[in-house]
């Protein structure tokens, strides 16, 4: 029989759960606000500010830049990730260990320094203020979330599959295209979503190395949060919640799937 949480348990996450969600829900009137700044609607509810995002050139500008360098990135990060994941999981010694504690390295440093380093490191590079630059600084701090979950379907892989494919003829690379890969295809595509979401929120990095060129979401929110409180904000906010939360709701179904 599956233990089920007690009552305190479960009031303890609803409580934590309500503190969490509390600060975000408060974003959703503030988006419809019928005001010219970051307040409560007062007379009514309006869609005005929504109207001014998915019509404004430089938002929709930053939303298409961040998209194409998220995708890059994690494509990036899929890629590297998963080879060291399945590279480690094959030699199997002590030296796999350390190599894949340093491949953890960009999401247990603090940002900032990463951002130091890149930008010292890029600009004899010139790849300040380069789309190949920020995708592959995102790409670098992705691939740690790929190492994990690939790492993590690998440990639940039967060896003996691929040593049957292997007698009866099969290639390394064949073994690894038909057996390994789509067995292990939901720790890849969950790892990738993280990467995604990632560099779609990343903004500390950027503000290093982008400047006029590169101009992200987040990067045109910081620059708004400073210059004015316009409420198109809120309402781009709201849009990046809905967007993440369907990303995590897909990465919930994939681990359902690799559970069966």
């Amino acid at each position: 029989m599956a233990h089920r949480p007690g009552w305190f348990a479960r009031i303890s996450a609803g409580v934590v759960a309500l503190y969490l969600l509390l600060p975000i829900s408060i974003i959703i009137p503030v988006s419809m606000t019928d005001q010219r700044f970051l307040s409560l609607p007062k007379q009514g509810l309006s869609l005005q500010h929504y109207v001014t995002v998915l019509f404004s050139p430089e938002w929709l500008g930053s939303i298409w830049q961040s998209f194409l360098i998220a995708l890059a990135a994690t494509g990036l990060a899929v890629v590297s990730g998963t080879l060291c994941a399945i590279g480690c999981w094959r030699l199997a010694r002590r030296s796999t260990d350390l190599l894949r504690a340093l491949m953890l390295l960009p999401i247990i440093i603090p940002s900032i320094v990463y951002a130091i380093g890149a930008y010292r490191y890029f600009a004899g590079l010139d790849l300040l203020d380069r789309f190949l630059g920020v995708a592959l600084a995102h790409g670098v701090t992705g691939i740690p979330y790929v190492v994990i979950t690939v790492s993590t379907a690998l440990a639940a892989f039967d060896p003996r599959l691929e040593q049957a494919a292997r007698g009866m003829g099969a290639s390394l690379s064949q073994t690894l295209r038909w057996v390994i890969l789509p067995r292990i295809m939901p720790g890849i595509l969950s790892g990738g979503i993280f990467a995604f979401i990632h560099s779609w929120d990343e903004l500390v990095i950027v503000l290093f190395i982008a400047s006029r060129d590169v101009f992200t979401l987040p990067r045109r929110i910081w620059d708004g949060i400073n210059e004015n409180l316009d409420p198109a904000m809120a309402a781009v906010a709201v849009l990046l919640v809905v967007f993440t939360t369907g990303l995590l709701l897909l990465d919930l179904a994939l681990r359902r799937r690799r559970a069966e």
